[in-house]
């Protein structure tokens, strides 16, 4: 028996050539190549974590929603205003507006009652009823006086007729027409003395304030006659 025969052959064959036989099994390759794989995957998901949290500390998520976030962003602009002169600014006569007049809050019959006083101290008062959706129970002074850039003036002509009532000028409003949201703080109009001292105030107004406008939302005031149904709940 050679010694090149393995043991418990009993020399019953016989290994001839110039080299030895191979005596342990094949590198299994395939399996070193899955376990290659599963190791970048595992770093390539370390690395994507690493990089989300870069962005969380950053303040931003790291995807295209950063950039159109902006979007959906209110967008603030000055409110119109007559310019500063130094002079006061002149207020048309109570005749030359044109007024709707909404309640906006919970108490019955002041939209009719304001809107008849009102008329009486030489306003024209094309609408009244109940304040629309957007006002509606949200109007905590005593009126928000809502107009366009056309009716500024106009607009704080008829707040002089309530003390502590505020302007909003919608730059997306047309029309010289006012609208006069009356608020929880509402308790009566002004005494005439009392609206000639407001008016001082509305002839020299304060430095105007941004007008903040969301993308999606209703341009207007969206008000409508409520001489129907449904200003008879509570106008």
């Amino acid at each position: 028996m050679s010694m090149l025969t393995p043991s418990g052959m009993g020399g019953k064959y016989r290994v001839t050539g110039n080299a030895y036989p191979r005596m342990r099994p094949p590198r299994r390759r395939g399996k070193f190549i899955a376990v290659l794989i599963a190791a970048v995957v595992v770093l390539g998901l370390f690395g994507w974590g690493a990089l989300q949290l870069y962005h969380v500390f950053r303040g931003d998520d790291g995807s295209t929603k950063a950039s159109s976030a902006p979007q959906d962003r209110p967008s603030c602009a000055p409110a119109p205003t007559p310019a500063h002169t130094g002079k006061p600014v002149p207020l048309p006569q109570p005749a030359q507006v044109t007024i709707g007049v909404y309640n906006a809050t919970t108490r019955g019959g002041l939209a009719k009652s304001t809107a008849d006083q009102l008329a009486s101290r030489g306003f024209k008062v094309a609408k009244f009823g109940n304040a629309p959706d957007p006002y509606d129970g949200k109007v905590t002074a005593a009126a928000l006086v809502v107009a366009g850039p056309a009716g500024e003036a106009a607009a704080r002509e008829a707040g002089t007729m309530v003390s502590g009532s505020q302007v909003k000028i919608d730059p997306h409003r047309k029309g010289s027409t006012v609208d006069v949201m009356i608020g929880n703080a509402f308790g009566k109009l002004a005494t005439p003395a009392e609206a000639a001292q407001n008016r001082i105030t509305a002839q020299n107004p304060p430095p105007a304030k941004p007008v903040c406008t969301t993308p999606g939302t209703d341009k207007g005031t969206g008000t409508s006659d409520k001489g129907t149904a449904k200003a008879a709940k509570k106008s």
